[in-house]
């Protein structure tokens, strides 16, 4: 009892301390505005004496000069600070206080946006928090349906028996084994043309169903799907962070594909390593998702069809793919033409209004993918592809277990229920995430390498570093990436560094996987879609990715020495 009332104390005092933070500067604010009244009233009481005495008027009086209304801020308190109490009551809240992670980075995401308003002027103290909920509608409308309908066909895919019929066939063609091999292999495929969070979603039942098989490597089970996706989604195009990369230091993206699946393999070979020794570490069970008991493995006979019960999984990668296939190819040879034209290094929105006007496209054969994408856009656009493939989902749950509406109403109720929770957590850390864009954290860090620069190896570590920075900042590693390549555009070339920028881009996603904490979208996916707690995923998770994290770098490195591709 005693050390919970400590912990209460303690947070009330943190809450105290930051509120007083951010309230001083306005307090200051105001205060200065009262003195100034008080000195306008006492210039105009002596300016009414003076007429009445026949000294000088008012006008030939001097005039005081006129206050900035701009709110005070005080100098010296440097971005990072706000950083560092945002990340402090996010650690104390959750780990200390066993705070629920939603409430805690809502209450981090209110204080960074207060103290950016009164200690920096960014912004009106009124509006500090109405800011702070609107980044978080703005975060929920980005990927609230897609984790909405990944979970549902998650849970449908397990109740039907799909996800059990997928595992039963891995196990047949590779061995009980090289399970874990085979989950990282689909991870790793799947999540090149699709966001990480959802090659989660979809891949998470099946090891979930593969522990109820063999009761036993549940956490290997799910590192093997998280490491796979995790590095393709940072070093392999067309996923947007390398695809941004590639096009900010100036090479090809076919060049980021060869050398980013290079790279990712020996460090997914790695992170596969560390799971075994995790799993061998810390064993942990599989645990419900939710109030809902886990559903009994069915017979042979009452699974569906493989084809079935890969189509959920298959149909929206398939119709992601084609459209970023065919974007792709349609941009690339709009970039080519106004390079020749002489537009240096054309922006993605420039190539996007170009896409929208086939007409004015040189090659015939990208004209017609042009107009193509009219249709590629809709279908492949990740909500609706997700829809078409939950349908299906709910299709076979019906159709194996003979449910009626009220039941099949109910199983998607569940579903929607847990998913929920979850884009709860991740949109109030993207809320949190804007916050310290608002505090300008993103620029300090900027600032702090600005002239730095460099030849070689050094810059790949830079790169690196930075990316790495800007990750436990802000929690996204796109962000990271589209920031890094950024900042580093202009110190490197390939004749100063003495190979392809292509591995600074390499160095430069490798970087953004490091730091994934309670602001990263991904560590709340891998911990409550997998019903970790925040403990087992920070010695799990995070290390495995700093695992990733580094040997990538040390491959980048031994690549930009013997293959510099100059």
């Amino acid at each position: 009892m005693m050390r919970r009332r400590t912990w209460v104390v303690g947070i009330g005092c943190l809450f105290l301390l930051a509120w007083c933070c951010a309230a001083i500067p306005l307090l200051s604010d105001q205060s200065a505005a009262a003195s100034d009244i008080v000195d306008e009233q006492g210039r105009v009481e002596a300016g009414q004496q003076s007429l009445e005495s026949g000294s000088p008027t008012v006008a030939e009086l001097p005039q005081a000069e006129p206050t900035s209304t701009q709110p005070a801020t005080v100098p010296g308190l440097p971005p990072l600070v706000i950083l560092g109490v945002g990340m402090g009551t996010v650690l104390v809240l959750i780990i200390g206080g066993k705070i629920h992670p939603f409430i805690a980075l809502t209450v981090a995401a209110m204080l960074v946006s207060m103290m950016a308003a009164g200690w920096m002027g960014q912004g009106d103290w009124a509006t500090s928090i109405s800011r702070v909920a609107a980044a978080f509608g703005t975060s929920a409308g980005n990927i609230g349906i897609v984790i909405g309908m990944a979970a549902v066909i998650g849970k449908c895919m397990l109740d039907s028996g799909a996800a059990d019929r997928i595992v039963r066939s891995f196990l047949r063609l590779f061995g009980e084994k090289r399970a874990s091999m085979a989950l990282m292999g689909s991870g790793f495929v799947l999540a090149v043309p699709v966001f990480f969070d959802t090659v989660f979603y979809l891949l998470v039942p099946l090891a979930r169903s593969l522990y109820r098989r063999t009761q036993r490597n549940y956490l290997l089970y799910v590192l093997a799907i998280g490491g796979g996706g995790a590095i393709t989604h940072t070093l392999v195009p067309p996923t947007p962070g390398p695809l941004v990369m590639a096009t900010a230091l100036g090479f090809d993206v076919g060049l980021m594909i060869l050398v980013g699946g290079l790279v990712a393999l020996p460090a997914a070979a790695a992170a596969l390593v560390f799971a075994h020794f995790a799993n061998r570490w810390m064993p942990v069970p599989m645990r419900s998702i939710g109030d809902q008991p886990e559903p009994e493995p069915l017979e042979d006979s009452q699974l569906p069809s493989l084809w079935l019960s890969l189509m959920p999984v298959v149909l929206p990668v398939l119709l992601i793919s084609t459209n970023t296939i065919v974007e792709t190819s349609v941009k690339t040879a709009i970039r080519h033409q106004l390079v020749a034209a002489g537009v240096e290094r054309p922006r993605d929105d420039q190539l996007t209004q170009w896409m929208r006007s086939p007409e004015q496209i040189e090659d015939s054969r990208a004209q017609t993918l042009a107009r193509l994408t009219r249709i590629t856009n809709v279908v492949g656009n990740a909500n609706f592809a997700l829809l078409l493939s939950a349908a299906i989902a709910i299709a076979t749950l019906v159709r194996q277990r003979k449910l009626s509406r009220t039941e099949m109403a109910k199983a998607i109720e569940v579903a929607l229920m847990s998913g929920g929770v979850i884009i709860l957590i991740t949109s109030a850390g993207g809320a949190f995430g804007e916050m310290l864009k608002v505090a300008q954290v993103g620029d300090a860090l900027q600032q702090a390498f600005t002239g730095i620069g460099g030849t070689g190896k050094f810059v790949l570590v830079l790169g690196f570093a930075v990316a790495a920075v800007l990750k436990v900042a802000q929690g996204s590693s796109t962000v990271a990436m589209i920031t890094g390549s950024a900042m580093l555009a202009g110190i490197a070339s390939p004749e100063t560094l003495g190979f392809s920028p292509v591995y600074l881009a390499t160095a430069i996603g490798g970087g953004s996987l490091v730091g994934s904490w309670m602001n990263d979208s991904g560590f709340w996916i891998f911990a409550k879609m997998s019903g970790l707690t925040e403990v087992e995923a920070l010695k799990s998770w995070t290390i495995m990715l700093v695992v990733l994290a580094t040997v990538s770098l040390l491959v980048t490195i031994v690549l930009s020495t013997v293959l510099p591709l100059v």
